[in-house]
């Protein structure tokens, strides 16, 4: 307590704080003399006499210096001061060394921190690459960056360049080799590296077809015994033998290679003896591809080589193990996870960011693309064999879906009931298909409104358009965003003749999918019939963009442009594509051989009519042209054939036969052309035409039969009058009855309404009596005239595929709009490992 000192009441606790020691006053320094003289002479080198500071004088110390001896310093305050020397060398400040101060510092030397005044750093020594060891490794280097090149040109399908990188890598290794030969470093060859320059040689070979070459590439590597697991290229060499159809050749490098790849190597094994199962199917080799598939079931099942099974079985007719196959194949496990797991769980926002990151990665899109194989195969090998299962297809398919009912595919039954009412359809059995497909008006949704789609194309089909629209409603009422549903209602409103609504179930359903391609040609068609062409024309060039080769498409957008006569030869180029994709089509030949022949291009008109001729010799219309043009051409001779064939074909007018004996006359062959002419008489004996040309002939060829003729002729010409003034004093009498039916209508008591009413029938009357005025050689005649218009759009010459949106046109009447149900029929037929399989309807 005697040292603890108390503040009085008074006494100042912070006084002192503001004292200034002038000592620490750095401002000053310039002018302080006494500094300056310090810093510019030794005089700064002495020590001070004493400190200024009381109560704080010590003796003198020994103090260790950077030269860690001890040195006795005399110092008031007890340290060194700055600028302290000893024995002549500067010693730091305090035991923390500063910047730019080292212990070797040497008096009288400049302030160098960096170390400038040494100079310049001397030059690396260059490297000398004229040494054998620096050479090599730059040609290593050259190869592996060739190697890489060429690798790189193969990715982005530069094969060629591929393959020229590939070579000139072999020729700088073989370089590399002869040089460490040369330097006798021999035994350092770097095997890597040449196995890498020829494996990749041999594949740049192979990806371009080269196969020899590819084939003595691999056998260098294969044969050299320093390469390990060259074995394992022999399956590359019988991958060749397969391309090259070689297959018996294949089998045994197969073999080899199996022979040389241990049990360690699981999967690789497995791969090669499906390799050599799908081989044994292309043989032929049906039980020696069962051999191999059924060794992987029962090691290793797959999708694939389940499938490959199934159609081995089928192909060997074996019922019973088709059953068993398509049971192991359904119950091979996918290894996918459930899809319940990409659905958040609870409002946990970092979990539900982490599902949402991995809900569209390659992963689960991978997982995704599997099970639509798994699916495609299954639904697949179930059409197959359900008609060979049992002894009707009905009950085979009854059986498929009980199975897979008590499988992991439980969603693939109501597709495979669809599918069994499609199999109806191809067997023309429409009640039975309509049968099975009203079934599923009582299941979910999505089942409910393919099964109602279908139903209405069926319908539709039928020209049952009242049913038609009641299914198109059912379907579009389980599923509002079918677009396939919304088709069929636009066509029962199109055939109508309600285009603007028509047009807007159109429109609704590319709302729904952009890519549905019939819901598109539909609108365009039906711009057609509103008469707006342009929009018409803008829908058929959007499908030409998707669709490149559908002649349909392309002969709607010729069919839209003759509608203004300013544009033919947009037509004519149409035309041509649609001609490069359906070559032998008569129709668009013939309208090819109209449009040039409008355009005053006789020779090219007449290729194009002659070659509608050909591949459809009963057009009218192109038998007239080829005959007028001969005609023209002054060879008669050649028309007679033309002619003839009308004759054939419309038998009943007279025009044809008079233009084969006008044919026989021109060329100078009177006998025939009497004969002709006679017989014409025979079958037309009031034709006056005939008679004239009978009565020239006989009196220029001097026949007694002339008198006959000429009296004849007198009583067909009287005849021809007499009924040429009935037909004038009816159209009279009939003008005349008409002037005082209005003249009495004027003065009568028929109330405006009424009028309107009858209106209708009135002109549906006169249509009708018109029409039956026509003659049926006449309305032939003009039908076959006519070539497809804006109602008639382009028919291929091969049969069509029935497409589920797309309705196969009944009779010629083809520009009716395309249905909404999926039906497309392929052919079952094996292709590598796989098999042609039916698309669902929508």
């Amino acid at each position: 307590m005697e040292n603890v000192h108390l503040a009085g009441e008074e006494e100042d606790l912070y006084s002192g704080y503001n004292d200034y020691n002038p000592t620490f006053d750095s401002e000053e320094l310039e002018n302080d003399v006494g500094f300056q003289q310090a810093v510019r002479t030794s005089h700064g080198r002495r020590p001070p006499m004493t400190a200024k500071f009381p109560g704080t004088a010590i003796g003198a110390r020994p103090l260790a210096s950077s030269f860690g001896a001890r040195i006795p310093l005399a110092s008031s305050m007890g340290r060194p001061m700055t600028g302290a020397v000893q024995d002549g060398a500067a010693r730091p400040m305090t035991a923390v060394r500063a910047a730019g101060y080292t212990s070797s510092l040497t008096r009288g030397s400049t302030f160098d921190p960096l170390g400038q005044s040494k100079g310049p750093a001397p030059s690396l020594e260059a490297k000398n690459e004229d040494t054998p060891e620096e050479k090599i490794k730059i040609l290593e280097k050259k190869v592996n960056d060739l190697i890489e090149e060429s690798c790189m040109a193969q990715s982005i399908g530069a094969l060629q360049l591929a393959l020229e990188k590939a070579k000139e890598a072999g020729r700088k290794e073989r370089a590399l080799v002869r040089q460490r030969e040369q330097s006798g470093n021999a035994d350092h060859i770097n095997l890597d590296l040449t196995y890498s320059v020829l494996l990749n040689l041999a594949n740049q070979y192979a990806n371009n077809e080269m196969y020899p070459e590819a084939l003595n590439s691999y056998q260098v590597i294969v044969k050299n015994k320093m390469f390990s697991n060259a074995g394992r290229l022999k399956v590359n060499m019988a991958n060749i033998y397969v391309k090259q159809k070689n297959y018996p050749k294949a089998i045994k490098f197969y073999r080899m290679a199996l022979d040389q790849i241990s049990n360690a190597h699981k999967e690789m094994r497995i791969k090669i003896m499906q390799n050599i199962g799908v081989v044994f199917v292309r043989m032929g080799q049906y039980s020696d591809a069962i051999t191999s598939f059924e060794h992987i079931m029962s090691e290793s099942p797959n999708i694939k080589t389940g499938f490959n099974l199934i159609l081995c079985y089928y192909a060997i007719g074996d019922r019973e193990r088709m059953k068993k196959a398509f049971q192991k194949l359904i119950s091979v496990p996918l290894g996918i996870d459930d899809e319940d797991k990409y659905i958040p769980a609870n409002d946990d926002t970092d979990s539900s960011m982490v599902i949402e990151a991995i809900k569209n990665d390659k992963l689960h899109q991978m997982e995704r693309d599997l099970k639509v194989l798994t699916e495609k195969y299954i639904m697949t090998a179930a059409k197959l064999i359900a008609p060979a299962i049992e002894t009707s297809f009905a009950t085979g398919f009854d059986w498929c879906v009980d199975m897979v009912k008590n499988s992991q595919y439980v969603e693939l039954a109501n597709d495979l009931e669809i599918n069994k009412a499609i199999t109806y359809l191809r067997q023309k059995d429409f009640n039975q298909a309509v049968e099975t497909l009203k079934t599923f008006e009582k299941k979910d949704s999505r089942v409910k409104s393919a099964a109602a789609t279908n139903l209405s194309f069926l319908y539709f089909l039928e020209k049952d358009y009242d049913q038609a629209d009641r299914y198109a409603d059912l379907a579009m009422t389980a599923d509002r965003y079918n677009p396939a549903a919304l088709i069929n209602k636009g066509n029962t409103v199109f055939v109508k003749q309600d285009y603007e609504k028509a047009a807007e179930f159109y429109k609704e359903a590319l709302r729904n999918d952009s890519s549905c391609t019939e819901a598109l040609y539909n609108l365009g068609l039906t711009y057609k019939k509103l008469n707006r062409l342009e929009e018409a024309l803008d829908c058929f060039l959007k499908l030409h963009a998707i669709l490149r080769n559908s002649a349909q498409v392309m002969y709607q957008l010729a069919n839209l442009y003759p509608t203004d006569k300013k544009y033919p030869q947009q037509a004519i180029e149409w035309l041509i594509q649609v001609l490069s994709v359906t070559h032998t089509d008569p129709q668009a030949l013939a309208k090819l051989g109209e449009l040039y022949d409008g355009e005053g291009d006789k020779s090219q008109a007449f290729q194009y009519y002659y070659e509608s001729f050909r591949y459809f010799p009963s057009n009218i219309d192109v038998i007239e042209w080829l005959g007028a043009y001969y005609i023209e051409t002054q060879f008669c001779e050649k028309a007679i054939q033309y002619f003839e064939r009308a004759t054939l074909i419309q038998p009943t007018q007279v025009k044809w036969q008079l233009m084969v004996a006008s044919c026989y006359r021109r060329s100078g062959n009177y006998q025939k052309a009497l004969e002709t002419y006679k017989d014409i008489h025979r079958k037309f004996p009031e034709n006056v035409e005939c008679l004239r040309f009978l009565v020239r002939l006989c009196t220029d060829m001097g026949l007694k039969e002339v008198q006959e003729y000429a009296t004849k002729l007198k009583k067909a010409e009287k005849m021809k009058e007499i009924k040429e003034q009935r037909v004038k004093s009816g159209r009279e009498g009939s003008a005349r009855g008409r002037r005082e039916s209005r003249e009495g209508s004027a003065g009568s008591a028929v109330s405006q309404s009424e009028s309107k009413q009858l209106s209708p029938l009135l002109d549906s009357g006169r249509d009708s009596g018109h029409s039956s005025n026509s003659t049926k050689g006449e309305r032939l005649s003009a039908k076959m005239r006519s070539l497809p218009g804006s109602n008639e759009p382009y028919e291929a010459s091969s049969p069509k595929e029935i497409d589920a949106s797309y309705v196969d046109p009944l009779g010629p009447q083809m520009e009716r709009p395309k249905t909404g149900a999926k039906k497309r029929m392929e052919d079952d037929d094996f292709a590598d490992e796989e098999l042609g399989d039916d698309l669902l309807p929508e």
